[in-house]
C-alpha cells in the first residue's frame, strides 16, 4: 500500500517585529554609517539630511540588502556600506519627488522643500546621490557599480515617465506599471541582487533574489497607492488624496475609470486634470463601488506571491523566512 502523498509544508515567514529583531545589530551599524557619511562642512546639508534621516521610515530597502546577503551566507561587513548606499539613493529620490510633487508632508512631518525651499532640497538630493557613488567606488567592485549605475538611470527614467502621465486621465494600467517598475521596483531589485552578489552567490541565486526584489517592489508600491485612498491620514503620515492632488492616476483610479458611467468618468477625468481634491469623496465612492480597491489589492497580492515563489529554490534560513515575511507585510500594512 502506497503511503499518502502529503502536501508540501508551507515555508516559514517571519512577522515584522521578528524581522526587525533579526537585523537589529546590522541595522544599528547601518544607521551609524549613514549618519557618519552624511556629515558635511556645509551646515545646510547637515540640517536637511538630519531632518530626512530623523524622520525614520521603514528602512525597508537597506534591510533587503542585509537579509539577502545573510540569507546566502555572507559574513563580511561590506553589506553595511551597500545598505547605506541604497538608503542614500532612496532618500535623494524622496527629496526630488517632494519638489516635483509640491508635497508638504511626509512621514507625518513637513517636507524639506516646505521648510527650506525647492532649490535647497534639489541640491541636497544631488549631494546624497553623489555621496552614494562615493561609497560605491570605495567598494571597488565593477559589478556593483554597473548594477547601481543602471538602477539610478532607470529611476531617473521613471521620474520622467511619471511626469509625462501627470494630469492624464487616459493613463492605462500598462503605463502605470512601467512607471512603478522604474520608480520603485528596480531599487528593490538592486538591493536584493547586490546582497546576493556580495555573498558570492551563483548567477541563478542572484537572479532569484533580483526577481524577488522586483516583484516585492511592485507589490509594495501598488499597496501604497491603495493606502492613499483608504488609510487614516494620521497613520499614513501624509495627506490622503495626495496622488489625486498631484494628478497621478494610480491603479485604483485607473481601474475605476474603466468601469463607471460616462458622466462619472468625465467628472473623475476633470479632477485628475485639475488635481481637484474636492472631488475626493466622490472618487473614493466610485473606486469602492467599482471594486477597484479589491482589484488593486489582488494585483498587489499576486506580485507578493511572485516574490515569495522566487525564493523557493534558495536554501532555507531565518533570513529567507524574513524576506517572505516582508513580502507578506508589503500588502498587509496600514501605512
Amino acid at each position: 500500500m502506497n503511503a499518502a502523498v502529503l502536501p508540501p509544508r508551507p515555508r516559514p515567514a517571519l512577522r515584522l517585529p521578528e524581522i526587525q529583531g533579526l537585523v537589529s545589530t546590522d541595522m544599528e551599524a547601518v544607521n551609524r554609517l549613514i549618519r557618519e557619511r552624511l556629515a558635511s562642512d556645509v551646515v545646510l546639508i547637515n540640517q536637511i539630511s538630519e531632518h530626512i534621516i530623523a524622520a525614520g521610515g521603514k528602512r525597508l530597502r537597506p534591510m533587503l540588502v542585509l537579509l539577502a546577503a545573510r540569507a546566502l551566507g555572507y559574513h563580511g561587513n561590506d553589506h553595511l556600506q551597500m545598505a547605506a548606499i541604497i538608503e542614500f539613493i532612496h532618500t535623494s529620490t524622496l527629496l526630488h519627488d517632494d519638489v516635483v510633487d509640491e508635497s508638504d508632508l511626509r512621514r507625518g512631518r513637513k517636507t524639506a522643500n516646505a521648510l527650506w525651499g525647492n532649490a535647497a532640497s534639489v541640491l541636497v538630493g544631488d549631494f546624497l546621490y553623489s555621496r552614494s557613488f562615493q561609497l560605491m567606488v570605495e567598494l571597488d567592485r565593477m559589478p556593483v557599480m554597473r548594477i547601481l549605475a543602471n538602477t539610478t538611470n532607470a529611476i531617473a527614467e521613471g521620474e520622467v515617465l511619471q511626469l509625462l502621465h501627470v494630469h492624464n486621465p487616459d493613463t492605462d494600467e500598462a503605463a502605470y506599471l512601467r512607471v512603478i517598475e522604474r520608480k520603485t521596483a528596480v531599487l528593490f531589485a538592486a538591493a536584493t541582487r547586490l546582497g546576493a552578489l556580495l555573498a558570492g552567490a551563483t548567477d541563478a541565486q542572484q537572479a532569484a533574489m533580483e526577481r524577488f526584489g522586483l516583484a516585492l517592489g511592485y507589490a509594495f508600491q501598488i499597496a501604497d497607492d491603495v493606502l492613499d485612498y483608504t488609510a487614516d491620514a494620521s497613520t499614513l503620515g501624509k495627506n490622503l488624496g495626495d496622488d489625486l492632488a498631484e494628478g497621478k492616476a494610480t491603479l485604483p483610479l485607473i481601474h475605476a475609470l474603466g468601469r463607471v458611467d460616462a458622466a462619472s468618468r468625465a467628472r473623475m477625468a476633470k479632477a485628475i486634470e485639475q488635481g481637484d481634491t474636492d472631488a475626493l469623496p466622490e472618487i473614493v465612492s466610485a473606486i469602492r463601488a467599482s471594486g477597484s480597491l479589491d482589484y488593486s489589492q489582488h494585483i498587489a497580492r499576486r506580485y507578493a506571491d511572485e516574490a515569495i515563489a522566487a525564493l523557493d529554490a534558495l536554501p532555507e534560513s531565518p533570513q529567507l523566512a524574513a524576506l517572505r515575511g516582508l513580502a507578506m507585510y508589503s500588502v498587509e500594512r496600514e501605512y
